[in-house]
This record gives C-alpha cells, structure tokens and sequence, in this order.
C-alpha cells in the first residue's frame, strides 16, 4: 500500500497549485526573492501551504486567466494577506530596511 501524499494524484497537485501561485504572484507583481524573504522564509512557506490545501483553485484560475488585469490578489485567496504584505515589503538591494517581522529583523 502506498501513502497518498506521495502519490501521483497528489505530487500532480502540489505542482499545480505551486504554478498557480507562481502565476498569481506575477499577475499582481510580488516579487519572488521579496517573497521569499519574509520572516526568514516561514511566510513564504505557510502560504504554499496554503496554496496546496485551498478549496478555490477553480476562482483563482479563473482570476488569472481574466484578461483585464484585476488589482490586488484574488479575492477569495488564503493568501491575500501575505501577498499584500509582499508588495508593501522593500524590494531587495535596499540595505537599511528589514523584512523580517520580528525584533532582529533581517536586513537585505
């Protein structure tokens, strides 16, 4: 017997849902070194995670695939917050400002 989460049905879905964020992060304008970044990379890795495990994956295929862009992430996304916070984050390559949200903080 095998264990399902290392089956193919869902190694499929992990690839996927991992593309669809991708894909979403694009269409708002996240930048993916920003992104992973974010509280020493635990940010990055709650939201594939919850990316993996949504139930609207039909929406927000749908949301990317509009033609006219929409601001912001979709709105029935788990991870509008960490995207939000992504986009208000500085980009990489400005050394006095911080990204982690902790009292050390991680500077660029």
């Amino acid at each position: 017997m095998s264990d399902f989460c290392y089956g193919r049905p869902m190694l499929e879905r992990i690839f996927r849902q991992a593309d669809l964020m991708d894909r979403v992060m694009e269409r708002i304008g996240v930048d993916p070194s920003t992104a992973a970044r974010l509280d020493r990379g635990m940010a990055w890795y709650q939201a594939r995670s919850r990316c993996i495990a949504c139930c609207t994956e039909c929406q927000c295929r749908a949301w990317v695939e509009r033609p006219d862009p929409l601001p912001g992430p979709p709105p029935s996304c788990p991870n509008g917050d960490f995207f939000r916070r992504c986009l208000a984050a500085p980009r990489h390559g400005n050394p006095s400002l911080t990204l982690s949200s902790d009292s050390e903080g991680v500077t660029q």
